[in-house]
């Protein structure tokens, strides 16, 4: 069976222009646009390329997906899940485990992204890399888990943390 990748993308930098706007409609700022378009070029760059993105509904996670998607060089279907919106770590899991996919991008929010990326790495983890997720997990920064097995068998402490990458480390 092949090692699988989880890539976990936090939404790009958001617009707060418009106090009138609920949070689930919040678009990107300007700087959100460049970033969540330098993030889809660095997965095409690395070939870190997804079978499935599963995206929260909210408008800044689809269109970071939407820029992302716009850089890879092949359709990479996208499912919108409610219930990534704002959710906790034990959430995220229990979407992850029922997706069929070799590579998975999962896109969606702080606090709950970055818990459930300290939460699921596990040994042979990059000991720096968890260090740096540990710190901050900022806008349009993106993990990178390997797992063996099934997503359905996929348990917190059960992946290796192997990349960390931020928009600022990219240039």
């Amino acid at each position: 069976m092949p090692v699988k990748q989880l890539l976990i993308l936090r939404h790009a930098k958001s617009s707060w222009d418009d106090p009138a706007l609920a949070d689930f409609d919040r678009p990107l700022a300007p700087r959100g646009l460049k970033t969540a378009s330098l993030m889809g070029r660095e997965l095409a760059r690395r070939g870190w390329l997804p079978d499935l993105a599963l995206v929260s509904p909210a408008l800044r996670t689809r269109d970071t997906w939407r820029l992302v998607a716009q850089e890879l060089p092949q359709h990479v279907p996208a499912q919108f899940a409610d219930e990534l919106y704002e959710a906790a770590p034990a959430t995220i899991l229990a979407r992850v485990r029922q997706v069929k996919a070799t590579t998975l991008l999962v896109i969606g929010h702080n606090p709950g992204l970055q818990h459930f990326a300290l939460r699921l790495a596990g040994a042979g983890s990059d000991e720096s890399v968890f260090k740096k997720i540990e710190a901050k997990f900022p806008t349009a920064a993106l993990a990178r888990f390997a797992l063996d097995g099934d997503w359905a068998d996929l348990a917190f402490g059960s992946a290796r943390l192997t990349h960390c990458l931020r928009p600022k480390d990219l240039g």
